[in-house]
């Protein structure tokens, strides 16, 4: 048995006893220390772990069911809602802090089912950046789906407004 004691600030001592063990281990070995946790914690967080993976799953069985031309549009889509975000943001608009997180993790699972499709091609690393560098050169710069709409709105308000 060892004894360690620890001097505070305050000059108050602590005293621990410290249990060698006889192994190949040249150090102290310190008892583990576990922390109870209150049961009701632990089961509402597995809970919304369980929905958060179902959707997850749900949400890559429908990017599997889309094509690869799809993909690439959506994806093309989605980055331009991403840019919207970031436009609002910086002009300090309101806007859903979230949805930055859930868009780049959306486009993160369509990049990696496009790219799982090109290994069961066998497209290799390479092939796969030159590709990928074509593609980016032949999109059109369009406006996101969501700026379209918010100009039919304001359209139709123009044009119901005309005819009263």
């Amino acid at each position: 048995m060892m004894s360690l004691s620890i001097a505070s600030l305050s000059s108050t001592t602590f005293t621990s006893k410290m249990f060698l063990s006889k192994s190949s281990f040249n150090g102290i070995r310190l008892p583990n220390i576990t922390v109870a946790r209150a049961p009701s914690a632990s089961t509402q967080s597995f809970s919304s772990l369980v929905v958060k993976m179902a959707k997850r799953e749900e949400e890559l069985k429908e990017i599997r069911t889309k094509t690869t031309e799809e993909l690439q549009e959506e994806i093309v889509d989605l980055k331009g809602e991403l840019f919207m975000l970031r436009l609002q943001r910086s002009a300090r608009n309101e806007f859903k802090s979230s949805e930055f997180l859930r868009m780049r993790k959306r486009i993160a699972r369509m990049l990696t089912v496009k790219r799982e499709r090109e290994l069961e091609e066998g497209i290799n690393k390479r092939i796969s950046r030159k590709l990928d560098r074509k593609w980016k050169k032949s999109i059109v710069p369009r406006p996101p789906p969501s700026l379209i709409k918010l100009r039919e709105e304001e359209a139709a308000e123009e044009a119901k407004d005309l005819s009263t």
